[in-house]
């Protein structure tokens, strides 16, 4: 049984994580700025904003002492914004370079101390080749900054990361951007069950969905 701690438990994907690693039977600490309804999930619920150093620093704390050891640290949270560059305002630029890229920073600082000597770290990215597109300046630019990032901390840790890329995925993101969700998009549950395959199976770098 797996020590599982998830950064942005309720949003889509985070919560079909949730819902994933509790069914197969692992211990899920659920991390989220809203956390109402995850009570019903799993007892240990730690509200929180990624953007905030001292409450991230504290969620860590107080999610290794309630479950122990962490296993699997995975990253779910993200927020996107379309804005040409010359209109976006600096604070909105600041809103999504956090919610993708600051706060990765931030969690794993945090949790490190409190991983496990095997821990694998999964991040939440995007297949940021496919964004750069007019209005999705600031996501492509943190998505592909969590890549490099990332690249680091594997370095420096020297414990297995994972960067999952998925494609378009049928969550609530796709109603704050003008565009049409594609046919083909995954739900929550499939990447899911794919970032739960890649932790099963050990895999490492870039996970393509």
């Amino acid at each position: 049984m797996a020590n599982v701690l998830i950064w942005g438990a309720s949003g889509g994907i985070g919560r079909a994580l949730t819902e994933t690693f509790l069914t197969k039977g692992h211990t899920v600490g659920a991390v989220a700025r809203r956390p109402e309804g995850l009570e019903a999930l799993t007892p240990f619920v730690f509200p929180c904003d990624v953007t905030d150093p001292e409450g991230v620093s504290t969620v860590a704390v107080r999610a290794a002492e309630a479950i122990g050891p962490l296993d699997v640290f995975i990253y779910a949270v993200g927020d996107i914004l379309s804005a040409k560059v010359a209109e976006m305002t600096p604070e909105d630029w600041r809103r999504i370079l956090d919610a993708n890229l600051t706060g990765v920073y931030l969690t794993v600082r945090a949790t490190l101390p409190h991983l496990a000597p095997k821990a694998h770290l999964f991040f939440l990215g995007a297949q940021h080749e496919r964004l750069r597109l007019p209005g999705l300046g600031a996501y492509a630019a943190a998505k592909a900054g969590l890549e490099a990032l990332a690249e680091v901390v594997r370095k420096e840790s020297r414990r297995k990361v994972t960067v999952v890329r998925p494609g378009a995925v049928t969550t609530p993101l796709w109603e704050k951007v003008p565009f049409r969700i594609p046919a083909h998009a995954l739900s929550p549950q499939q990447v899911a069950e794919a970032i739960f395959q890649a932790w099963e199976e050990g895999r490492e770098g870039v996970l393509d969905l």
